[in-house]
């Protein structure tokens, strides 16, 4: 329990450091219109080598849908727990209330990171003039989060050890081709992708520490 609180603390400490990082060093302006970006020589090498790929961008937008429809899946059940339990809370089990509250709180901070601008995205999306905000990938952080957790929910509700480890194997190929497909696509830098990974660790690892906590109380 303690050492997934500490993960999770570590993770957010790191990610905060980043965004200091990204405001104060190495700050230059390499973005389309001129935006300047932190890290630039970093982030503008990776960028430059790996180029665009619409294939990747499409690829990564698909995996988020059915990520979305994970949590919606999860959600629905917890839902039915608690409509079953006549509207009582103490009915619904914890790795299901606490994956909402979860999915709450990163939809939060979805939007909150989709309107403070930390740094823009290395390219323009068609009829704007000026870059989106890019900073923590949002969706690396979404899919990360949902898989994360649903890896796992899985781990607590199938039984079958082959169906569940076939399952978690298929919620972390999930994220690894999201992370590696966001980066390839370009609409992203690097430091984008690496404060996604570590704000959604911060967030699955505090969830992770909760629910050790429930069942620590209850043997």
């Amino acid at each position: 329990m303690k050492k997934s609180f500490l993960i999770s603390g570590i993770c957010a400490v790191l990610f905060l450091l980043l965004i200091v990082v990204l405001k104060t060093v190495d700050v230059a302006a390499i973005g389309p219109a001129g935006t300047e970006v932190g890290l630039s020589g970093i982030n503008g090498a990776v960028h430059e080598s790996l180029g665009e790929s619409h294939f990747w961008y499409q690829l990564t937008k698909i995996l988020g849908f059915l990520s979305l429809a994970t949590a919606a899946f999860f959600a629905a059940v917890g839902v039915m727990q608690f409509i079953r339990g006549r509207g009582r809370l103490s009915e619904v089990d914890r790795g299901l209330l606490y994956a909402v509250v979860l999915y709450a709180v990163t939809a939060v901070l979805y939007v909150l990171f989709d309107k403070v601008t930390i740094n823009c995205r290395p390219v323009l999306e068609a009829g704007q003039s000026v870059p989106e905000p890019s900073f923590p990938s949002t969706h690396t952080l979404l899919v990360i989060v949902i898989m994360g957790s649903a890896v796992i929910l899985i781990g607590r509700y199938v039984r079958n050890r082959m169906t569940r480890q076939l399952l978690q194997a298929c919620c972390g190929v999930v994220i690894a081709v999201t992370v590696i497909g966001r980066l390839i696509s370009g609409v992203h830098w690097l430091t984008d992708i690496i404060g996604g990974i570590l704000l959604s660790l911060a967030l699955l690892f505090l969830y992770k520490g909760m629910l050790e906590r429930g069942k620590r109380r209850r043997s």
